[in-house]
């Protein structure tokens, strides 16, 4: 069973890195096992806002945004390179400033290829992996993948086109929704207050500089996938199986590179918290259990 809410630890913190004010969402005690939890497109912490008192029992909950995101600085793109590698490097500089020295990485879309740069960086502090609907496997990309491609052969032909689908509202909803047989479990201001942050000022660029940058990270795919062949991280991977942009194959994936991955499909979209959070507060709780009870 999920466990009691633990609302009473949270917290809403902000630490400069770098010149720039990084915010972050904080719960439960802070001599506990650290979970770290990194969000996805077009979203913030704020996805985790439920989860995080679910968890705050046993373990600290760390949950920064990214620049660019939520209550994070955004500096303007002629000024700051919105690069997958520059935001691994920026979390990065987030992990020494709170001084996070062993942690499970939580990661879910534009949050796994930041999260598995960081463990190739620093794969000592990493306990475990936690995967929601985040791919490291060519498979893992949908149909809807390959328009997004002609943007990166040719991203002056193709911007306008591609981002529009990104930066909609009504697409906003699909992100959530998916194909769900369940909408009425979606929480419409998920997506109003996300299409509220694409329609901030300079939000078009910043959106668009990481996106044509997000093929470096399908280049980087046969790096990480050696990565989790020599180290296999616990794993973890809970999957929306109406994710409309990425394939359940995506999730079975991993147990290529992690044979004891432990992988299960939920009946929920790509953000599959807002359908299934208490299937994955019991996954979690019995993952994490056990690695802990273990000492692994």
């Amino acid at each position: 069973m999920a466990s009691s809410s633990t609302s009473a630890t949270l917290a809403y913190r902000t630490v400069e890195v770098g010149g720039l004010v990084l915010f972050y969402r904080e719960a439960g005690p802070r001599d506990a096992p650290t979970i770290l939890l990194l969000h996805g497109f077009p979203s913030s912490s704020r996805m985790y806002d439920a989860l995080l008192p679910l968890l705050a029992d046993r373990y600290r909950l760390i949950a920064p945004d990214y620049p660019g995101f939520g209550h994070s600085d955004a500096p303007p793109p002629d000024s700051f390179a919105y690069t997958f590698e520059h935001l691994a490097e920026v979390i990065e500089g987030f992990v020494e400033a709170l001084g996070l020295n062993c942690y499970v990485l939580l990661q879910q879309d534009y949050g796994g290829p930041i999260g598995m740069r960081l463990a190739m960086r620093h794969p000592e502090p990493v306990r475990a992996i936690i995967i929601q609907n985040a791919v490291s496997h060519k498979e893992g990309l949908g149909p809807l993948w390959e328009a997004r491609k002609a943007f990166w052969l040719d991203r002056a032909a193709h911007e306008e086109k591609v981002m529009s689908t990104f930066t909609s509202i009504e697409a906003a909803r699909q992100r959530h929704v998916g194909r769900s047989l369940r909408p009425e479990r979606y929480n419409p201001d998920s997506w109003t207050d996300e299409a509220a942050m694409l329609s901030r000022p300079g939000q078009g660029r910043v959106q668009s500089d990481l996106f044509y940058d997000y093929k470096s990270n399908i280049a980087a795919y046969p790096v990480w996938q050696a990565w989790l062949r020599v180290h296999q991280p616990p794993m973890l991977v809970a999957w929306g199986r109406y994710d409309p942009s990425f394939t359940v194959a995506g999730a079975y994936a991993y147990a290529r590179d992690v044979p004891g991955a432990e992988i299960h499909i939920l009946d929920a979209g790509h953000f599959a918290l807002d359908e299934k959070l208490d299937d994955i507060v019991r996954l979690v709780r019995d993952f994490l259990d056990r690695q802990f009870e273990q000492g692994t």
